[in-house]
């Protein structure tokens, strides 16, 4: 399962990486459902504040 912390400066690059949708606009952070992520890291990649990780 992978998580956004604090450090999402709500940039937006993850929300475009991801093929299921399993991304969006939390209150304060992007966040991730776990019950669409397909868990394939690919949004880890593209985050420029190392704020994505595998839990």
């Amino acid at each position: 399962m992978f998580i956004i912390s604090d450090e999402c400066t709500s940039c937006g690059a993850c929300v475009d990486e991801c093929a299921v949708d399993a991304i969006s606009a939390g209150d304060t952070k992007y966040v991730i459902d776990p019950d669409i992520c397909a868990e394939c890291g690919a949004c880890v990649s593209v985050c420029p504040c190392d704020a994505i990780s595998e839990e």
